[in-house]
């Protein structure tokens, strides 16, 4: 006689369990690896947008400008939440779904949407236009210092800094054009402290 194959009742339900038990671990964790993902696609983003526009202006010897807008329709306006932006050669308020150009205002260089991987996030910067001239400098300079954004995540979660799950970032514009992403929740002695 062949022995049986299979698995019996018992065993099947203790490897249910098991799967139960490290499924119930591991989605927290999953969760918190995917909100942190998304909010350093969101400062990378930003980050890009503004050292293309600075590119940009020192490659054409002209101010070129980084602006933060709420929407990338005809009716768009500036707003230091926005979580799309453009970079543009003239202030893009109320066309950014202008066809980039180089000669017709606003003179549109790129757009960048926030359904392009800056979904569930939250956007709070010092400003809500970032232009840079011809040497690469910010002009004019604002009158706190450095811009900042500030990139945190919309579900729910509070940042490390505050005591929760979520590495919350900070891009920062030095005054003389440099652009540097940061973690405030890093000790200053850190090299990548804000």
């Amino acid at each position: 006689m062949r022995p049986a194959r299979g698995f019996s009742l018992i065993e099947l339900l203790v490897a249910l369990i098991i799967t139960g038990v490290l499924m119930s671990v591991a989605i927290p964790v999953f969760t918190d690896w995917l909100r942190n993902t998304r909010v350093r696609t969101a400062a990378e983003s930003f980050q890009n947008g503004l050292q293309l526009a600075r590119a940009d202006a020192v490659r054409r010897n002209e101010r070129i400008g980084f602006y933060l807008v709420d929407t990338l329709a005809g009716g768009c306006a500036l707003n230091v939440a926005g979580p799309n932006w453009v970079v543009s050669g003239d202030n893009p308020a109320g066309q950014c779904n202008a066809a980039p150009s180089d000669t017709v205002a606003p003179r549109i260089v790129q757009v960048r949407s926030a359904a392009e991987g800056s979904a569930s996030t939250t956007i709070a910067a010092s400003q809500t236009a970032v232009v840079f001239n011809g040497l690469g400098r910010v002009v004019p300079v604002p009158a706190g210092g450095n811009v900042t954004v500030d990139v945190s995540s919309s579900t729910g979660a509070a940042c490390l800094v505050n005591g929760g799950p979520v590495r919350c970032l900070r891009v920062v514009v030095s005054t003389n054009g440099l652009i540097r992403m940061c973690d405030p929740a890093l000790p200053v002695t850190d090299t990548q402290a804000c």
